[in-house]
């Protein structure tokens, strides 16, 4: 195991195995051929030939999409094809707070490889001998990645919400951190990956805060999607990302990104151009 190849397992996009997803001739994702046999029983919403799937172009504005889109997504979930349903609607846009040709329910953004995106939030302590990171685990009881560890706080970014105002509601949910204390995260950067899966392609951008936390604080979760917490030092964080499966593998770039920032990942290793590369890169490639 390696840094190397945990970037590479949230990179392992192949092309050859999906079909163009079209709007307004131009490609907003990509969809598996099982899951578009599934979309020609709707013939008027969706044609679909043996390399792309194109949404009606009469279907012409975000609104009359979104309508026409919604009922075959939720058909698609009661027949156990789309096996979650999250409540939330994601943009269909090729960059956060760009235009959108539409929306759809969180659960399926995999299903048609769409461009999402996600916070997440470093907890940091500085103590005397170091720098500590607060880690939680997802509860067993999740769908995806029950029992992985994950960043203190974490979440999908849905329609109409801000990136701040995200991190400070899942913040209060995941960790029960007050909004004054949740408001100095700060942003430091993204980490971009596409990673293929039997669900189809999870297409993310995490945009990645970090949120230095006094010693005495100490997180608690609220919406039961941790199961408890640990603080870590550093170099704990560093050993678990490269040498086991523990952390859920998005969290592991997150992971990557933050050993480089604070300098315990560093050009002494004989990884690390290709890691800068893949880790910054890869997932916005073609």
């Amino acid at each position: 195991m390696s840094y190397l190849e945990r970037i590479y397992t949230c990179n392992n996009f192949d092309a050859t195995h999906y079909r163009s997803l079209l709007i307004d001739d131009k490609v907003y994702g990509q969809v598996q051929p099982a899951f578009a046999d599934q979309l020609v029983n709707w013939p008027d919403i969706f044609s679909v030939t043996p390399t792309h799937v194109t949404l009606n172009p009469t279907l012409a504005d975000y609104a009359s999409r979104t309508e026409a889109v919604a009922p075959v997504l939720r058909h698609l979930h009661e027949q156990g094809v789309i096996d979650t349903w999250v409540g939330e609607a994601y943009p269909i846009t090729h960059r956060f707070g760009g235009h959108a040709e539409m929306e759809i329910e969180r659960a399926a953004t995999n299903f048609f490889g769409v461009q999402s995106f996600g916070i997440h939030v470093n907890g940091l302590v500085q103590k005397a001998d170091g720098i500590h990171v607060w880690v939680g685990t997802r509860s067993l009881d999740k769908p995806f990645w029950p029992g992985k560890l994950d960043q203190m706080v974490a979440g999908g970014q849905p329609v109409g919400l801000g990136l701040m105002d995200n991190v400070v509601k899942e913040s209060k949910e995941e960790a029960n951190i007050p909004q004054a204390l949740a408001q100095q995260a700060k942003a430091v950067g993204t980490v971009s990956y596409r990673q293929e899966g039997w669900r189809g392609l999870d297409n993310s951008t995490i945009y990645i805060y970090d949120l230095w936390l006094p010693e005495d604080f100490l997180p608690e979760n609220t919406d039961g999607e941790v199961i408890g917490f640990q603080l870590l030092p550093l170099a704990e964080i560093a050993h678990l990302t490269a040498n086991t499966q523990e952390f859920k593998d998005n969290c592991t770039l997150v992971n990557i990104d933050l050993l480089l920032r604070m300098g315990l990942l560093t050009a002494q290793h004989p990884d690390y151009a290709a890691i800068c590369d893949v880790l910054y890169n890869a997932g916005k490639r073609d």
